[in-house]
């Protein structure tokens, strides 16, 4: 990553602000950080500034579900850095309600859950695949493992996962020729917003998975930034998971068999 600058979406909290301290700690030149939480992103610099990161940083309020606003934040990054070699895609947002279910989904959540997560990484990747280095642009985009699987009480969101890998695969398959590589990221259970609101249960998530306990956004930032990476050149279109559940292990062991038997 030595030299180069990256642009992370969902800079303000979390994996995001995790991926973009994990890119200063390899080298970069230049990070070009956005989220609706400006405070957040402050937040972000300053954790920055106290690693003593001689690169630049441009901080950028954007709502990414508006491609107007995603459009200006590439464009100043581009005008700020001269160059983008990578993009982390984080932005989103989880809903999760006992009381929710396929049969009453509310309209209004579905458009707001799919335009921030589904639309909103459609803003990101068509405005960063205009201008991303080539040969050597990475772009990667944050699923999930609803992407797999569906989740009981979370149905508008599982739908952007699943939408999410279509999106990503095909990206791959039309940039791959001029060297640029498109992967999804499938954090698995995480301490997430969504555990720090307590929309879900930590324990019963812990218990899901292989390892028996939550990851953090730090373990995940560094899958994210070797997926960036020049280390990881000759992978794109890929679904990678951390941690997958018990079940999502057994559901792509199943698939494996079908596929390559």
């Amino acid at each position: 990553m030595e030299g180069k600058v990256y642009a992370i979406t969902g800079a303000g909290s979390g994996i995001g602000r995790a991926t973009a301290i994990r890119c200063a700690e390899l080298k970069c030149a230049g990070l070009s950080l956005c989220d609706v939480n400006f405070q957040g992103l402050e937040t972000t610099k300053k954790l920055l500034e106290e690693a003593k990161f001689p690169g630049k940083v441009l901080l950028f309020k954007a709502d990414v579900s508006k491609a107007d606003e995603v459009d200006s934040w590439i464009s100043s990054t581009t005008s700020e850095f001269g160059r983008l070699d990578g993009a982390a895609n984080v932005a989103g947002l989880s809903r999760r309600s006992p009381e929710t279910n396929s049969s009453n989904i509310v309209e209004e959540d579905w458009d707001t859950t799919l335009a921030v997560k589904l639309t909103g990484t459609m803003h990101c990747m068509r405005a960063q695949l205009k201008v991303i280095t080539r040969p050597g642009g990475s772009i990667v985009n944050v699923s999930s493992g609803a992407g797999v699987k569906g989740v009981a009480g979370m149905p508008s969101y599982c739908a952007t996962k699943w939408g999410m890998r279509g999106l990503i695969k095909t990206a791959a398959i039309e940039f791959g020729p001029v060297g640029i590589r498109v992967n999804c990221l499938m954090p698995g259970a995480n301490f997430d917003e969504a555990v720090k609101k307590g929309l879900v249960d930590p324990v019963k998530l812990s218990e899901g998975t292989m390892m028996k306990r939550m990851g953090t956004p730090e373990e995940i930032a560094k899958v994210m930034a070797f997926l960036m990476s020049d280390d990881a050149s000759f992978v794109t279109g890929s679904e990678s998971s951390i941690c997958l559940s018990t079940l999502e292990r057994s559901i792509r062991m199943i698939l494996a068999d079908v596929l390559y038997s």
